[in-house]
C-alpha cells in the first residue's frame, strides 16, 4: 500500500472531510474506526477521480448507469474502452448483433484438465441486456470506426483456478418458479458491477429504514431515481462513494476479498500492458468496471501503479465459446435479485430515454431494435464512406470539483404523482387478472389505484413506485387460491415489461445447431421460435423425411426431454414407423442445442462421443454399455461402433462382482439377440462371447446371490432367466450344463422369496417334480408359523415366471389354495400384504399370472359355484394291469378321456370293456373294435403292403392276424415304437 499512502491529499474534498470529521466526533466521541471509515471513503473517491485513466463505475443492469454511459460516450468519444469482462470472451461480442437481447456470453468446457473431475462440466456466463452500461460500451466500440474494445478481466479458466468451491449464499440460488429462470443452468455467473452490501447488518438497516422489502427495491428508490438526472461528475463520485462504503464494510479479509483484489490486480496489469504496447494516451481511454472495484486500494491501482502482479498461466482445459439465450428471470435467479427487478429496470430505461431524449447506442442490425426510417437515413450527411469520429479535445487538468457535498445535502426530489400512468397500470392489471381467471372488476382497479397511493405515503414516497403498485395489486386482487398458472405478483411483473427472453440468431449459432436447422428444413417449421411446434412425418409418401426422422430421434436422445417429444411413432431394434408425429420446442431449449454444439460439429459425432464416454467411463456397468450398443445400432447404423461397444460390455461383465444390473442386462441381451437373429445371417462374435461368458459368470455368482441379503429376488430371477433362456445357445457354444446344476445345488437361501425361486429352478432342472413342489406349498399353508411369510413365497413364485414360465399353473394353484384354506381372521390381515408385495416386487409379471388364471377359472359367474379346481378333481380309477391288456396299449386305459373324446367324434356310444374278463355278447370284440368297425383303414394299409388276404371271422378268441405273420418287419417296427419286446 506504499504507493497509496504516499499520495498527497487533494484539497477538493477538504470541506467534506471536515464535515465527516465533526460527525465522527459527535457520534463516536473521538477518533475511532468510524472516523477512519468515513474519511477513508473520501480518500477513495479522491484517488479514483484523480486517476489519469478515466474510471467509469457502474452497477449491473442499472438504467442510471446505462444512461450515464451513453451520455459520457457521446461526450468523450474514447479511442479505447477497457471493459470488466472475461478477456477470452472478446471474439463473441461481434455476434451480439445477430441476437435478440437478453443473451449471455458463455464459456463451456466438458473435457477438463487441471481441475477436479467432479467439477465437470465447467460453464461461465455473462448476461447482457440492453438496459446495461456494458452493452452501451460494446455497441459504441464495435460500431464506431477506430475504437478498440479490450476485455481486461480474468479469463474463464482463472475463474475456476481462483474458485474455492464454497457453498454459495441462499440468496444467490433463489431459483424462480418459471422455467425461464433456469436458462443459465448450473453456470457460474460473471456480472459487471456487482454492487450489494456484504455486511448483513448494513443491508438489514438500509432495508428497514428505507421501508422496502428487497435490496433491488432500495437501490431503485435511493440510487437509481436520484442519479437518473445527475451530471457525469456527480454520478461518478456517488458511485465511487457507494463502492468504497460497501468495500470498507465487507466483513473480514476472507477468500472473497482476496479474489476481488486479485481481479483488480489482474485488470490493472492488463491495462498497463496494453497502454505500453500501443502507446495510447490514458486520457483517450475509458475503464468501465463495477463501483466496488473502482475504489480499489491495491498497489497495482492506476496507470502508475507500483505492484508487480504475476498472472498464472491457464490450464490445459479446452474451452468452447458461444452465445446462449437469457431472460430477465434467469438473471434475477442467478444473481439473487428481486423477482421482476430486471423487467422493472428495462421499463425505467425506456422511460429515462424518452424523458431525457438521450440517444443510446445499439449494434447495427441488432434483432429487436428499431431501424431508422428511409427519410432520416437520406437526410444524414451524404458521405459514402464512414469516417472515424474525431477525438474529443484533451481536457485541461483542473482540480476536481466536489459534487458529493451538494448531492448528500440536497433534499430528496419530490416527484409528483403521475395519475395517468398509475391509472393505466391499474386498468391493465385488472384486465390481465380477468384473463387469468380472477374475478376482478372496475372496483378492483379503483382499489389498486388508491392503495398504491396509500402505500407510497406510508413509505414516505410522494409517487408510487412499481414495487408499491405490485404490493397494492396483490392486496386488492389476490385470492386464497390462484385460479390460473400465474399469480397477481407475476402478472404485475409481466405487465411491467414481462420476462423478456433473448434469442440467438442463426448466424451466431455454432455449426452443429445450424446443421440441425438445415437438416430439419424439409419440415417447413420455424423451429427457432419459442413454443411447441407439431411436426407430422409421413415417410411413405415423402421418403425424404426419413432423414428428418433420424435427426429427431438423435435429438430426443441428446437433448432434454421437452425439446423433441414423440407423439406417435417409435423406433426399436428392427422396427421403424412409417408415420410419426413430434412436438418440437428447439427454440425454447436453444441453450441445450448450443451447448451440444460445443461437443462436436454434427449430431452423429456428439452421439458417438457420448456413447464412448458412457461405455469407457470408470463407473460404467454392463447394462449401460449394452444400452449404448443398442443406441449405436438404432441411431448410427453400421456394425463398427456396436461391435466395439459390445466387446467393451464383455470386459465390463467380467469385472463385475454384483448382480445389481442383471434385470437390465437380461432385457438388453434378449432384444439384441432377437434383432441379430432376424437381421443378420450370423450372430456377431461379441454377442456369442457375451452369452458364453455370461453363462459362466452368472453360474459362478448364483450361490452367492441366493445368500446375499442385498441381492433382491428380482435380480436373482433375472440371473436364472439369463441362464435358462440362453442355455441352448450357451451349450451350443461349448458351455457345460453341469456348471448350472452344481450352482443350483450349492444354493441355500434363507429368504422365503429366494427359497421359492430356488424350488422353481430345481423343477426346471428336473431335480424336483411338480408334485413335490405342490406338496411343499401345502406344507407351508399347514404350518401356522409360516403362514405370515407366505406372501413372500408367492412373490418368489411370481418372479419364477421369468426363468420358468411353465410354472404359471402352479402359482395360480398356490394363490387359490391360500384363499381357499386360510380362515378369514388370518386371510384378511394377510391380504394387503400380499397385494403390496406382488405390486412392488412383481408388477411386470402379474399379466402372465392373470392370463393363466383366466385360462383355468370359468369364464361365467354362474359356473363358479359348481366349478371344481383341476388340482382338486378326483383322479380317474386306473385299471389294474392284467394279462388281457397288451403292453403297447397301456396309455389307453390310463388316460381314457382321449379315447372317449375320439369316440364322441366318431359317433360311437359303446362303453369300455372290462379289463379283467371277456366282453359280453357273442360277437363283441375284446379290444380291437375300431378295426372291425372301420375296415376301410385296414384295407388301405393292406393294399399298401400288397396283401390280399380276407378278414378273419370274429369268434370267441381273436386269432393272430395274417398280416403280422406275413410281414414281421412291420410288427417289429411297431413294437419298437411302443417300447415293447
Amino acid at each position: 500500500m506504499s504507493a497509496i499512502s504516499e499520495r498527497p491529499v487533494s484539497p477538493s474534498f477538504a470541506a467534506l472531510r471536515g464535515q465527516l470529521h465533526e460527525a465522527a466526533n459527535e457520534f463516536a466521541g473521538g477518533q475511532d474506526a468510524l472516523e477512519g471509515i468515513l474519511l477513508g471513503m473520501v480518500d477513495d473517491v479522491d484517488r479514483a477521480v484523480a486517476e489519469p485513466l478515466e474510471i467509469f463505475p457502474v452497477c449491473h443492469h442499472s438504467p442510471a448507469s446505462a444512461l450515464a454511459m451513453a451520455r459520457r460516450l457521446r461526450e468523450k468519444q474514447p479511442k479505447v474502452v477497457y471493459l470488466e469482462l472475461c478477456e477470452d470472451m472478446a471474439p463473441l461480442l461481434t455476434e451480439l448483433r445477430n441476437c435478440r437481447l437478453p443473451v449471455a456470453v458463455q464459456a463451456f468446457a466438458s473435457d477438463i484438465d487441471g481441475f477436479p473431475p467432479d467439477w465437470a462440466p465447467l460453464s461461465v456466463v455473462a448476461p447482457i441486456t440492453e438496459a446495461s452500461a456494458e452493452y452501451q460500451a460494446i455497441a459504441y466500440a464495435l460500431d464506431t470506426p477506430g475504437v478498440e474494445l479490450v476485455l481486461v478481466d480474468r479469463s474463464s479458466d482463472h475463474v475456476f483456478q481462483w474458485d474455492t468451491r464454497q457453498p454459495a449464499d441462499d440468496e444467490n440460488h433463489a431459483a424462480g418458479t418459471e422455467p425461464e429462470a433456469a436458462l443459465h443452468g448450473e453456470a457460474v455467473g460473471v456480472e459487471i458491477g456487482d454492487l450489494r452490501p456484504r455486511f448483513a447488518e448494513l443491508e438489514e438497516h438500509l432495508l428497514r429504514h428505507g421501508k422496502v422489502r428487497h435490496w433491488s427495491e432500495w437501490w431503485h428508490q435511493y440510487v437509481e431515481v436520484p442519479l437518473g438526472d445527475s451530471d457525469h461528475d456527480t454520478y461518478r463520485q456517488v458511485m465511487f462513494l457507494i463502492g468504497s462504503l460497501f468495500r470498507r464494510l465487507a466483513p473480514g479479509r476472507g477468500e472473497r476479498v482476496r479474489v476481488d483484489e486479485d481481479r483488480e490486480r489482474y485488470m490493472w496489469t492488463r491495462m498497463r500492458e496494453h497502454l505500453a504496447a500501443t502507446g495510447t494516451d490514458p486520457a483517450d481511454c475509458l475503464y468501465v468496471c463495477g463501483a466496488f472495484h473502482a475504489a480499489s486500494r491495491v498497489d497495482e491501482f492506476g496507470v502508475h501503479g507500483t505492484g508487480d502482479f504475476a498472472i498464472s498461466p491457464r490450464t490445459a482445459t479446452t474451452w468452447q465459446y458461444g452465445l446462449i439465450p437469457s431472460s430477465h428471470a434467469a438473471i434475477e435467479a442467478q444473481f439473487g435479485l428481486a423477482s421482476g427487478s430486471v423487467s422493472i429496470a428495462a421499463t425505467e430505461w425506456a422511460k429515462n430515454l424518452k424523458r431525457t431524449r438521450v440517444k443510446p447506442y445499439r449494434l447495427e442490425g441488432q434483432s429487436g431494435t428499431r431501424k431508422p426510417s428511409a427519410r432520416k437515413t437520406a437526410a444524414k450527411a451524404p458521405a459514402a464512406t464512414p469516417t472515424p469520429m474525431p477525438a474529443a479535445p484533451a481536457p485541461v487538468s483542473e482540480p476536481t470539483e466536489d459534487r458529493l457535498t451538494g448531492f448528500l445535502q440536497q433534499p430528496p426530489v419530490l416527484h409528483t404523482l403521475d395519475e395517468a400512468e398509475l391509472l393505466g397500470w391499474s386498468v391493465d392489471i385488472v384486465r390481465a387478472a380477468r384473463r387469468s381467471g380472477y374475478l376482478a372488476s372496475t372496483a378492483d382497479a379503483i382499489a389498486v389505484f388508491e392503495t398504491s397511493i396509500l402505500l407510497a405515503a406510508l413509505r414516505d414516497r410522494a409517487k408510487p413506485t412499481p414495487y408499491d403498485f405490485q404490493d397494492a395489486a396483490v392486496t386488492c386482487i389476490e385470492k386464497d387460491t390462484v385460479p390460473g398458472r400465474r399469480d397477481v405478483r407475476r402478472l404485475v411483473e409481466i405487465m411491467m415489461g414481462g420476462d423478456r427472453i433473448g434469442q440467438v440468431g442463426y448466424d451466431a449459432l455454432p455449426p452443429l445447431a445450424r446443421d440441425v436447422h438445415d437438416r430439419l428444413a424439409p419440415l417447413e417449421l420455424n423451429l427457432q421460435q419459442r413454443g411447441v411446434r407439431r411436426a407430422l412425418l409421413d415417410m411413405a409418401s415423402r421418403p425424404e423425411l426419413r432423414a428428418c426422422s433420424d435427426v429427431l430421434w438423435m435429438l430426443r436422445r441428446l437433448l432434454p426431454p421437452g425439446a423433441a417429444r414423440t407423439v406417435m411413432g417409435e423406433r426399436r431394434l428392427g422396427e421403424r414407423s412409417i408415420q410419426e408425429s413430434w412436438d418440437l420446442s428447439l427454440g425454447t431449449h436453444q441453450r441445450a442445442l448450443i451447448e451440444l454444439g460445443y461437443e462436436g460439429v454434427s449430431l452423429e459425432q456428439v452421439l458417438e462421443q457420448r456413447l464412448r464416454r458412457t461405455a469407457y467411463g470408470p463407473q460404467a456397468t454392463t447394462a449401460e454399455v449394452l444400452a449404448a450398443v443398442e443406441d449405436a445400432t438404432l441411431h448410427l447404423g453400421g456394425r463398427r461402433l456396436a461391435d466395439e461397444l459390445g466387446t467393451r460390455a464383455l470386459e465390463v461383465l467380467a469385472g463385475e462382482r454384483t448382480v445389481d444390473g442383471a434385470p437390465e442386462v437380461l432385457r438388453r441381451v434378449r432384444g439384441l439377440l432377437a434383432y441379430y437373429r432376424t437381421s443378420e445371417p450370423v450372430l456377431p462374435p461379441w454377442i456369442e462371447s457375451f452369452v458364453r461368458a455370461g453363462y459362466a459368470h452368472y453360474c459362478t455368482l448364483l450361490p452367492t446371490a441366493f445368500r446375499d441379503e442385498d441381492a433382491t429376488v428380482g435380480q436373482v430371477s433375472a440371473m436364472l432367466g439369463f441362464l435358462f433362456s440362453m442355455e441352448s445357445l450357451a451349450l451350443s457354444l461349448g458351455c457345460d450344463r453341469t456348471q448350472l446344476e452344481l450352482a443350483v445345488a450349492q444354493s441355500h437361501p434363507g429368504d422365503p422369496a429366494k427359497t421359492a425361486l430356488l424350488w422353481a429352478a430345481q423343477v426346471q432342472l428336473g431335480t424336483l417334480t411338480r408334485g413335490e413342489l405342490r406338496g411343499r406349498c401345502d406344507e407351508l399353508l399347514g404350518n401356522p408359523l409360516v403362514v405370515p411369510s407366505y406372501p413372500r413365497y408367492l412373490s418368489g413364485f411370481v418372479h419364477a415366471l421369468e426363468p420358468v414360465p411353465g410354472l404359471a399353473d402352479v402359482v395360480v394353484e398356490a394363490v387359490s389354495n391360500a384363499f381357499g384354506r386360510l380362515p378369514d381372521p388370518v386371510l384378511l390381515p394377510w391380504l394387503p400384504t400380499l397385494i403390496t408385495t406382488l405390486r412392488s416386487n412383481a408388477a411386470d409379471l402379474a399379466p402372465l399370472l392373470i392370463r393363466e388364471a383366466g385360462r383355468i377359472f370359468p369364464a361365467r359367474l354362474a359356473a363358479l359355484d359348481t366349478w371344481v379346481p383341476p388340482w382338486h378333481a378326483q383322479p380317474v380309477a386306473q385299471a389294474s394291469p392284467a394279462a388281457s391288456v397288451p403292453r403297447g396299449a397301456a396309455l389307453l386305459p390310463l388316460h381314457p378321456e382321449t379315447c372317449d373324446a375320439l369316440a364322441d367324434l366318431l359317433g360311437r356310444t359303446d362303453g369300455w370293456a372290462p379289463a379283467d374278463g371277456p366282453a359280453t355278447g357273442p360277437t363283441a370284440p375284446t379290444g380291437a373294435a375300431l378295426l372291425f368297425t372301420h375296415r376301410a383303414t385296414c384295407d388301405a394299409v393292406a393294399d399298401l403292403l400288397g396283401c390280399g388276404d380276407p378278414w378273419t371271422p370274429v369268434g370267441p378268441a381273436l386269432p393272430a392276424s395274417s398280416l403280422t405273420t406275413r410281414h414281421p418287419e412291420t410288427a417289429h417296427a411297431v413294437a419298437v415304437l411302443l417300447a415293447t419286446p
